[in-house]
This record gives C-alpha cells, sequence and structure tokens, in this order.
C-alpha cells in the first residue's frame, strides 16, 4: 500500500487551480437572521456539497465532536466569528477555525458541546446565541466526525479567548464568505494521490489595527462551502 498524503503545513503554497466564480453568490435577502433562521426552519436534509477532508490520516476510531458556526447580529449584516488556533496545538494547528471541540459524555447532543466549548474557547456565553440548526457532519483528515451548529449571536458579549487554544478571535462578513468568487480551489499531488482543498483568504485587521490576511481554509472552508449550499438553495426543493 502507499503512504498517506502528508499533513499539509503550508496551504498557502499548494497551487490554485481556479475559483468558483461562475456561482451566483447568495442573495442578500437570505443572509439576514430572519431569513437564515427560516431556512434551518424548513422541513428536509441538508446534503453536503463536502462531506470530508479525504483519507484520514490517524490510526484511531472516528472522535464525534461539534463546533458552533456563530452568526453575529452586526448592524452592517451578519458576521461570522472565527478563531485563529494557537500554534502548539496537536491537531489543526494555527488554522482558523470555528470554535469547538470533542464530545463529552455528560453533553446531551451536539449543540450543547458547541455551545460547552464555545464558552470554554473564547468566553461567547450561551444565553447570546439562538441555535437555529445545524448542517451535515463532515469529517477531518485527523478523524474527527463534527457536527458544524449554526446559532445567531447577540451582541454584548465580552470576548475572553483561552490562551492555549487561541491566538485570535475575529469575524468576517458573511456576505463575502457566501460568494463563491472568493472560494479558491487548491489541488495537492502526492505519489499519485490528489487532495483538493478550498480557501477563503480573507483580509481584515489584527488585533493590533494593522492588516493582515486571514486564510480560512480546509475543514473550516468546506464547512462554510456547505452554509452556501443550504442557503442559496430553495428551501421548498
Amino acid at each position: 500500500m502507499g503512504s498517506s498524503p502528508p499533513r499539509i503545513s503550508d496551504p498557502r503554497a499548494v497551487p490554485v487551480t481556479g475559483t468558483d466564480a461562475h456561482l451566483p453568490a447568495v442573495a442578500a435577502e437570505r443572509l439576514s437572521e430572519h431569513a437564515v433562521r427560516e431556512r434551518f426552519a424548513a422541513p428536509g436534509a441538508f446534503q453536503p456539497e463536502l462531506a470530508g477532508d479525504g483519507r484520514i490520516l490517524v490510526q484511531r476510531e472516528p472522535v464525534p465532536a461539534a463546533v458552533l458556526v456563530p452568526l453575529v447580529r452586526r448592524p452592517e449584516g451578519l458576521q461570522v466569528l472565527l478563531t485563529q488556533r494557537t500554534a502548539h496545538l496537536r491537531d489543526h494547528a494555527g488554522q482558523v477555525s470555528f470554535p469547538g471541540g470533542r464530545c463529552e459524555p455528560h453533553d446531551t447532543d451536539a449543540a450543547a458541546t458547541a455551545l460547552r466549548e464555545t464558552e470554554e474557547e473564547v468566553g461567547l456565553d450561551r444565553h447570546h446565541v439562538e441555535v437555529v440548526g445545524s448542517l451535515p457532519q463532515y469529517t477531518t483528515v485527523t478523524g474527527f466526525v463534527v457536527t458544524p451548529v449554526v446559532g445567531l449571536v447577540t451582541p454584548g458579549f465580552v470576548v475572553a479567548p483561552d490562551s492555549f487554544e487561541v491566538a485570535e478571535v475575529f469575524e468576517v462578513p458573511l456576505s463575502f464568505l457566501m460568494t463563491p468568487a472568493h472560494h479558491r480551489r487548491h489541488v495537492l499531488h502526492w505519489e499519485g494521490v490528489q487532495r483538493q482543498f478550498l480557501s477563503m483568504p480573507w483580509a481584515g485587521r489584527g488585533a493590533d489595527g494593522r492588516p493582515r490576511e486571514y486564510f480560512i481554509w480546509g475543514a473550516t472552508a468546506a464547512m462554510l462551502r456547505n452554509l452556501y449550499r443550504v442557503l442559496a438553495a430553495d428551501a421548498r426543493a
């Protein structure tokens, strides 16, 4: 058997093969908090465009996990709250991620996991979060089977990142992330095996106020792409 593709340590160096500019952006009226709430209240199961990273690179049983997809209500429109993970973590070090983590036996469901982990990682109290639904599960190369829980977040919360896990907390306009022209496709070839992933680089400002690029890629970008498919689809379909 051939060796598994290596973990990608520098995703920026993997060639970009194109963008998805041919796909329409989600219409502005579908990005309001009311529209998001109504979309997730619609009956029917959501089918993921991307169900996982590909070949799992670790030898262990799948680990159930959940993340919160926090959509913060702002005057200028919904913003997606994301974290930059610290560089020393064992899994997904230094990457942009949703707050979340593995399910614990005392968690009643995926939403309970996502809310608990979000409180622990970034200090966002669950009383500020209205859970509206979830996206299809996503399996990472590190063996986590992740349920993304979507929540509308009321401002007024105080961010208090866990310095061991979280280097920074920032927000990106939902409208930017729901525009496929900003979705870049990367392809990596390794010993005859091909691995693909998406990236959605965001030019924002760091905690010091200086401009910087937040490189959103991998599982986080894939889950955002699944959110795009949900919000762009006809609820009656």
